[in-house]
Order: C-alpha cells, then sequence, then structure tokens
C-alpha cells in the first residue's frame, strides 16, 4: 500500500503526548493501557492473547506482519488486545503457513492499529514515565478532543477484565501440541496415565491447554464465577489457575475461590494471574509494576538456576505480605528481582509469574507442566496406597 493510499490516524497518551501514523485493521477510535512487547516474533499469539485484554500493544521490533496469520498461531478465538502500534506494516506476507495478512485480520476483527511511529521512542517514553493509557483513532483527529477521552477511561488498577475473557461454560480441552512442533517428545507421553485437571479461566491461552494434554491430562477449563464445590465436585487430580488480564486483586471472587480449594490440598498450579491469585489466596498482595514485563527473554531463577522465559504482566506479588511460615520464593526476575514464582512448603502447590508454554518464546521453563504431573501422580500413589 502507498502512503497515498493510506487513511491518516492518531495515537494521543494520556498525558497529552501525541504521534501522528497511518492507520492499519480497522479504522474508528480504540482506548487502552498503552504498553509495550520486546518480542522479535509472535505478534499473533500477542495479539489474541487474553492477557492483553484492555490494552494497545506496542511492539518494539520494527517489522509487524511480514509472515500473515494463520489458524493454528490463535492463542483464542480472536484478538484480545485493543489495539496496535507498529514502525512498519507489512501488507503482503511471504510465509508458507499464513491465510491472511495482519492488517486484513485486524480489519475483520474490528481492531484498529497505527504504524508510521517512532516505536522505539515512544516505548523510551513508556519507560521513563509508566504504562499509561491512550488511543488510536482515524476519526478523531483533533489531539485535544481525543486526549478527553483518553482521560476519561478508567484506569487499569482497580480493574476486573476476567469477566470479559473467561469461558461462559464449561468446555473439556483435549487437543495436545501438534507433532511437528512438539519440543518435548521423550518426556511428554502420558505412558497410559490420566490424570483430570480443572482449569480455572481467567483468560487461558490455548497453548496452556495443549500443554497439559500433551502431559496426559484430561483439562476441564470451567468459568471463573465456578464455585469450590462445582471444582470439587469433578474429583480432580489438580487444579490449574490460569492467566488472564487485568489487576488481580479486583478478582474477588476467583481468589474467595482458591482460597477455598486451599483447604483440599489437592495439587495446584498457576500462571500468571493465577500466580498473583494464588497469592492473594495464601494472604499477599500485589502491587503494579511501573511498565510491566512483556517479551520473551525475561531472566528468572534463584539458587544457580536460570531460564529465559516468556513474560506479560503489569502486576506483581509484593514478597513482603508473602506468608513465610508458609510460602517461599522460588523465582525471581533477574531483572527487577520482583517475585517470579512461589512454592506452598508442605503442600504441593506452585505458580510462577512467566508463561512456561511460551507461544510465542524459549521452552527453558516447560518442566514445571512436568512437574504439576508429577505432584498428581504422587499423590495419587499415595492415595492408592492408603485404600489397599
Amino acid at each position: 500500500m502507498s502512503l497515498s493510499d493510506a487513511i491518516p490516524a492518531l495515537l494521543v497518551l494520556a498525558d497529552g503526548t501525541a504521534y501522528r501514523g497511518w492507520s492499519f485493521g480497522a479504522t474508528g477510535t480504540t482506548i487502552g493501557e498503552v504498553v509495550f512487547n520486546t518480542g522479535m516474533t509472535g505478534y499473533q499469539e500477542v495479539l489474541t492473547d487474553p492477557s492483553y485484554c484492555g490494552q494497545i500493544v506496542i511492539f518494539t521490533y520494527p517489522e509487524l506482519g511480514n509472515t500473515g496469520v494463520n489458524s493454528e498461531d490463535e492463542e483464542s478465538a480472536r484478538p484480545q488486545a485493543r489495539g496496535a502500534i507498529a514502525r512498519n506494516i507489512c501488507h503482503k506476507p511471504s510465509n508458507w503457513r499464513s491465510t491472511q495478512s495482519l492488517p486484513e485480520y485486524l480489519k475483520q476483527h474490528q481492531v484498529p492499529g497505527i504504524y508510521g511511529i517512532d516505536t522505539r521512542a515512544l516505548t523510551r517514553k513508556i519507560r521513563t514515565f509508566g504504562a499509561m493509557n491512550g488511543g488510536i483513532s482515524t476519526e478523531i483527529l483533533d489531539e485535544a478532543e481525543l486526549l478527553e477521552q483518553v482521560q476519561g477511561f478508567p484506569n487499569m488498577a482497580g480493574l476486573n477484565l476476567v469477566k470479559e475473557v473467561s469461558t461462559p461454560q464449561v468446555y473439556e480441552w483435549s487437543e495436545p501440541t501438534i507433532a511437528e512442533w512438539e519440543f518435548n517428545a521423550e518426556n511428554v507421553t502420558p505412558g497410559g496415565e490420566s490424570f483430570t485437571v480443572v482449569a480455572l479461566d481467567f483468560g487461558v491461552k490455548r497453548n496452556i491447554l495443549r500443554r497439559l494434554a500433551s502431559y496426559g491430562c484430561r483439562v476441564i477449563v470451567v468459568p471463573v464465577n465456578t464455585t469450590a464445590a462445582e471444582i470439587l465436585s469433578y474429583n480432580p487430580d489438580g487444579i490449574f489457575l490460569s492467566n488472564g488480564p487485568g489487576d488481580p486483586a479486583a478478582v474477588t471472587e476467583g481468589i474467595a475461590t482458591v482460597k477455598t480449594l486451599l483447604e483440599s490440598e489437592k495439587p495446584m498450579f498457576g500462571i500468571c494471574m493465577g500466580h498473583q491469585i494464588l497469592g492473594h489466596a495464601l494472604g499477599a498482595e500485589t502491587f503494579k509494576l511501573k511498565f510491566g514485563h512483556r517479551g520473551l527473554n525475561q531472566p528468572a531463577g534463584l539458587e544457580r538456576r536460570i531460564e529465559i522465559t516468556s513474560q506479560n504482566h503489569s502486576f506483581a506479588i509484593n514478597p513482603d505480605t508473602l506468608p513465610q511460615a508458609v510460602v517461599e520464593i522460588s523465582h525471581l526476575n533477574l531483572n527487577d528481582r520482583t517475585v517470579a514464582g512461589v512454592r506452598h512448603k508442605s503442600l504441593p502447590i506452585f505458580s510462577v509469574q512467566y508463561h512456561p508454554e511460551a507461544s510465542p518464546g524459549p521452552h527453558d521453563a516447560d518442566y514445571l507442566f512436568e512437574q504439576f504431573v508429577q505432584a498428581m501422580r504422587s499423590l495419587s500413589t499415595v492415595t492408592n496406597a492408603e485404600v489397599k
């Protein structure tokens, strides 16, 4: 597409800073929290990740859309981000898996984007002043008018967005990671075992469910408003707490449910929002990070072990509020020393702030799914021994 055919677009941040560029995707106006992702790949997975609900994503990698989009790389049924910001956009992708261009895909799903701006400078601004609300528009090109709408939009702190992305009804997931993409074939073979896992859906990614299925789990996904009694009625071998968007402290219903589920002493594994919800259920508090962690190369670890991880979150657990008699820190983000993982001292319960399923990203932390399965296997062995 030549610039003579391009539609002008305006980006305005809540502090009044304005950027002018060109539209890609849908036309119209969108408002959300402006955040940045430093990954060089995986733009389709990022845009369809429910954890980005309510946010406009800056892609720091300067080329976007080169490989198009396809149905296999979606992390949910549609884009969840409210908008996209890019330096350059490819309108004619070249990849054997591509079925559609990124601009066409976003237009189909009514997601606006803006390109042609200095995304590196914009990212430095967000790093300096913190994530803030912003708006993209092709219909409101007056900076003061768009700023008024942006400043009237609610801030992410205190916002419960889980209800917008959680499944409305129970469903069962059985599809594993496809053979062509399986990277841990020796360890994922279930060997005849089958463990029932109930996944409490705060905005789960499909590739998390695929990893659980690859490890031999029968996965039952339930809405966020499912009660602890209903979850336990499935007689699960383990309980999984998914990723999701917004402020974890605002998801009071989910926190109360997990707090009750802790009494069952069943194996429990949380990722991202699930990690934060588990922290609250254990008595800890969370706080909002200045600009969050979003990318594919975040180092995490403790005690001489380092994992390069995929991360996407705005909030973190306050370590000073963790009940030290009950919980220990298992991982730290090695960039800023925030809590990246916790583990119960006496029960098979643990969680991480990052994404071991990656998609996109490195697979250093895939072993955590294996640990979850091992916890269920151990409990099953003890239970069977007691019955005998």
